[in-house]
Order: structure tokens, then sequence, then C-alpha cells
């Protein structure tokens, strides 16, 4: 049984699931444990509670945090394809001498890793559709405040297995039986379609959610605590999909939808929490291995006064000189100040940016320039610029407010240049670095269809 499919059950959705159900005895490691034998899941199949439901709810939230702060997780890796950071750990040379000089196999935590987590919770995201086919004792209105919820959530999962796999696709038909045929490796556009049915489908059940979820959300979703106020982060990730797929126009009609507001504070958003015990620490907090790239600070604008963008002094400090095979750096990240600080997963700076690109390529330019320089002056303390002549200019400065309002927080500088086709631009260190365009299909997942390695969506 390959992970990807989750055909019975999951280890990590049942180690999900069983730390919804006894938050304080967990560790960050016991979701990583398999439990095949988990009572938990198989109630839940079988004879699914109320209780239960919403404890698997509450797990789909521990899932969507996992594998995002460690050295090998989402952040962290994504940071350093996209020249925002470097880890320079000379007991595990690997962060450079596959992500920087490469190249990245598709087996082990580098090249194949960022998959197995993300679809362990879009499984425990199914066998909760499932459960509540045949719960009693939930209302109508709770059920559909739990499915619109969980496909939301899930969408999201499948956004972050998109976004490292990119062309090289990845498998959406995962809800299968025992025995059924493995999943086909979807193409990027099949991907993205299901992401936007997921959110669709996920704010229909959300407008039938009534006033209340029947679980706890986390605090880092204490804006979005209702079923009402939950739709505005799904259309919010709806226009991060409309803008990444050069759907505009939907784009401006999802922000509008969204939790946008030039008059709250950018900072404003739905965050992954971190603590002790069941609820992981953040592992980007207080790294001695993690830096920020030089050119963090090497490319920055100066404000009015000559002093460096007010981004940059924010989340970047000089420390110690470190480096490992001709790699070095003094800079390091003060974003997560300890353990227990949160991530953002989408916050209203990221939305203003959105916006300013949606309405640059629906030919509203003053607008999209009033959003793009509300960000230079607002978040970084810099003077407003002229409209740029052209598409090109403006891109080369959306992309820069893009680096220092999103630094380190998702991989959005990788992401962006990746898309508009500009990962020349990303530097290489040294002759012999190169710049990854994806990750790959992880070996595994590629043998258990019976496909030669590497392998990919079919075109």
């Amino acid at each position: 049984m390959t992970f990807l499919n989750f055909r019975g059950r999951a280890a990590a959705g049942a180690g999900l699931l069983g730390a919804a159900l006894a938050l304080a005895a967990c560790s960050a490691s016991d979701l990583d444990v398999p439990e095949y034998n988990n009572p938990s899941i198989e109630q839940l199949e079988t004879n699914p509670t109320p209780a239960g439901i919403k404890a698997a709810a509450v797990g789909m939230l521990l899932g969507a945090k996992s594998d995002m702060t460690g050295r090998t997780g989402y952040i962290s890796m994504l940071g350093i394809v996209g020249r925002e950071s470097y880890t320079l750990d000379v007991s595990d040379p690997r962060y450079v001498s596959e992500l920087l000089v490469g190249p990245v196999t598709n087996s082990g935590a580098f090249g194949a890793g960022l998959w197995t987590a993300r679809y362990a919770d879009i499984r425990l995201g199914n066998i909760i559709l499932h459960a509540l086919d045949k719960v009693e004792g939930m209302s109508d209105a709770e059920k559909a405040a739990v499915r619109g919820f969980v496909k939301t959530m899930q969408a999201y999962d499948f956004l972050l297995v998109i976004n490292t796999r990119d062309v090289n696709g990845a498998p959406i038909e995962v809800d299968q039986p025992l025995g059924s045929d493995l999943a086909p490796i979807a193409s990027k556009s099949a991907v993205f379609a299901h992401i936007v049915s997921l959110l669709d489908a996920g704010r229909t059940d959300l407008q039938a959610g009534g006033a209340s979820f029947p679980f706890i959300m986390s605090s880092g979703f204490a804006r979005f605590s209702t079923p009402a106020s939950f739709i505005t982060f799904n259309r919010a990730l709806k226009a991060r999909v409309d803008v990444y797929t050069q759907q505009y126009a939907t784009a401006l009609t999802d922000l509008n939808a969204s939790f946008l507001n030039t008059a709250d504070s950018l900072s404003v958003g739905a965050y992954n929490t971190y603590g002790s015990g069941s609820d992981a620490p953040n592992d980007l907090a207080g790294s001695d291995v993690i830096f920020a790239h030089p050119s963090v600070v090497a490319d920055a604008e100066h404000k009015p006064d000559a002093t460096l963008d007010n981004r940059v002094l924010a989340k970047v400090t000089t420390v110690d000189e470190r480096s490992l095979s001709g790699v070095k750096s003094d800079k390091a990240f003060t974003i997560y100040a300890s353990n227990a600080s949160p991530v953002p997963i989408i916050r209203n700076e990221e939305l203003i940016l959105l916006r300013a690109e949606a309405r640059w390529f629906t030919n509203d330019k003053p607008g999209a320039m009033a959003d793009l320089n509300f960000i230079r002056t607002t978040s970084g303390g810099l003077a407003p610029i002229a409209q740029p002549a052209t598409d090109a200019a403006f891109i080369t400065e959306l992309l820069k407010q893009r680096r220092y309002s999103l630094l380190f927080e998702g991989g959005h500088r990788w992401i962006d240049a990746r898309r508009f086709g500009r990962l020349a631009d990303l530097p290489l260190d040294l002759p012999s670095h190169i710049r990854i365009a994806a990750f790959q299909v992880p070996l595994s997942e590629c043998q258990s269809r019976n496909l030669p390695s590497p392998c990919a969506a079919t075109p």
C-alpha cells in the first residue's frame, strides 16, 4: 500500500485523529507513527459519532500545519530553492548538495518530501465526508458546516502539493476503496481545476452551515471561526488560485468576497499555530542552521531617510557568519520569535498584492498602482513610484513587493518566479549551482504504478 491513496487506514490520518482526541498526550513525532489499527478511525468509518467527527475536524487543522516548519518542511525547502534562505547544517550537507547543486532525486526527504503529510490530511478529510453521510445526532446545518470546512482544507492541501510538483502533476482521485486501482497522476491544470471545484463546493456548503461550527477552531482562525466568516478565507484561497492560473477577472470577484481590507492590519489572516505538546513547535524559530540569503538585504530598497525597507529591518538581522560547501551567510530571520509563533496561511497583505496583479491584467492600471504603492508605503516605508511603462516592468516591481512582504512565509518567491517565467532571475551562488523548477513525484508512487522513474502526469 502506498501512502498516496491511503486505501486502507492511513497511518498519518489515524495519527492526526488520535492527536485531536488526546490533545495533551501527543507530540509532533506521534503523528508520524503508523497506527494501522487505530480504533478511532475504525469507528469513524463504520459507526461515526458527532464527537468523533468533531475531533477529526480538529485533526485536519493539525494536518494542515504538518511538515511546514521543519528543516525539510515546506517553508524551509521552498525558501532554499527560491533563494530566500539557506540551511547550513554541517551534519547534513544535502540542503546544499541536492537543493542548490542538484540534481534533486525523487527519493528521500529532499526530492520526495512535502507529499505524504498533505495526502494524509486529504485522506482524513475524505473519511470525515463519508462519516457525515452516516452519522446520527448532527443537524443538517452542522453537517454542511463541517463539509465546507473539510473541502476548503483539502483544497489548501492540494494547492501545497501542486505548488511543489507543478508540471509534474499530482493524483487527485484519491478517495478510492481498498483494492481499487491507484489514482492516475493528473496534470497541473487538472489539479488546479480540482482545487477550484473543492473551494466552490466548500463555499456552497458553508452557506448552508448555520451560525457556528460544531467544533472548536484553532486560534489561528479567530477571524474565521463561523461558517460565514470562514467563507472569506475560502474566497481568499480561491483568489490566490485564480491569480496563479491567470483568471484575473474571477480573482477580483473572489477578492471582493474575501477579507481584503486596506483599512485593516496587513497581518490579519489565517495562521497555522504552534506551541508545545500536541501543538507542535515552530521549528523555524531560533534555528542555528537556517540563514537568510544575503541577497535579501543586498537587493532591498531604501526608504527616503536612507534606511532599509521596513520589512527587512523587521524580518532579518546580522549574525555570525556561517559557511558550508562554498555557501555563506551572516543574515538570520527574526520573523518567528519563538517556537509558539504562528505561520501565515494567507493574510491581508497578500490579498492586496493579489488584487494589484489582477487589476493590472484587467486593465485597471491606476487601481493596480494604488494597491502596489499602498504596500510600498505602508509595509515597506518606501516612497511611491510612478506607473511602469510595460507589463514586464510592472511584474518586476510586483515580484519585488511580494518578495519582501511574503518573505519566508510559504515559498512565494520561488512560486512567483516560476509562474512568470523568471526562475533565471534567482541568483546562483556558485557556477555549480542550479535552479530547480519543481520537485519530483516520489519514487514509490512511480513504482506502485509501474511507471518509469521519474514519472509525471501524462500529457
